[in-house]
């Protein structure tokens, strides 16, 4: 059940040159995120709607988001410093659902990457990563996918961090070489995602996207969310934002 909760910002980092991570001290809020979640945070006074936020990690009462600039809102989030108080409400969405057996293969792209990390330190049976990036200096969450022990490849669109080229094609080297994976977790652009679905299809691996789309209210009281699932308009912030890949209508 979403709840609405003032959260203390215990840590601020800037990643690159406009991407933040926030570490909130979230309470049970905080507690209650699951991989695939995410929370709608309010940017100050003079913005009426709130902005939507994957859950990048939750381990007790801390809750870590990771948001790139990309307006008026984010770039008044990304000012404020330690100690500030956000008003939260959360956690938001259908996440992630594990398979029984086997390992999941995480896949993330650009600002997709940050809730990829819960993703693959959630999976209960052992995860390996795979993510894209624009360049080297778009990277970001490496050292955090090591220190978690889990295997990660990188591609990048203009070759100068890992694989020259995007990332579907690291999916299937992992789906080539390692029988263990059961399933396919992904979050990005949708033209990534479909790329992804479309690699993960062709070794029979089940495949779940969560689907990015701009929100309003973020509980599915408006339709500014809406996305075409099996022929039905779907809301990505109460239906989703994950999806099993094979009902998107792409």
């Amino acid at each position: 059940m979403p709840m609405q909760k003032i959260c203390r910002l215990v840590e601020a980092k800037q990643l690159n040159a406009d991407t933040y991570s926030f570490l909130l001290d979230a309470g049970e809020l905080g507690q209650a995120c699951k991989a695939g979640q995410f929370v709608n945070v309010s940017c100050g006074e003079g913005f009426l709607l709130r902005r939507p936020i994957s859950v990048c990690d939750a381990e007790g009462e801390r809750l870590r988001i990771v948001f790139q600039v990309r307006g008026e809102g984010t770039a008044w989030l990304s000012k404020q410093t330690v100690g500030a108080e956000l008003d939260v409400l959360g956690p938001l969405g259908h996440g992630y659902d594990y398979p029984e057996t086997g390992k999941v293969l995480v896949v993330g792209g650009g600002i997709g990457v940050p809730p990829m990390l819960k993703a693959a330190k959630a999976a209960p049976n052992g995860a390996v990563a795979a993510v894209g990036f624009r360049n080297a200096a778009a990277a970001i969450l490496l050292d955090d996918f090591s220190a978690a022990n889990i295997p990660v490849k990188v591609a990048s669109d203009d070759g100068s961090m890992g694989y020259h080229g995007f990332v579907d094609q690291l999916v299937r080297d992992y789906l080539e070489e390692d029988q263990d994976i059961s399933a396919v977790f992904s979050c990005g652009p949708k033209p990534m995602l479909k790329n992804v679905y479309a690699a993960a299809r062709a070794y029979g691996v089940p495949c779940f996207v969560s689907m990015e789309e701009r929100m309003g209210c973020g509980i599915g009281a408006c339709l500014v969310c809406a996305c075409s699932v099996g022929g039905h308009n779907k809301h990505v912030c109460k239906d989703g934002p994950v999806f099993n890949a094979e009902e998107v209508d792409w």
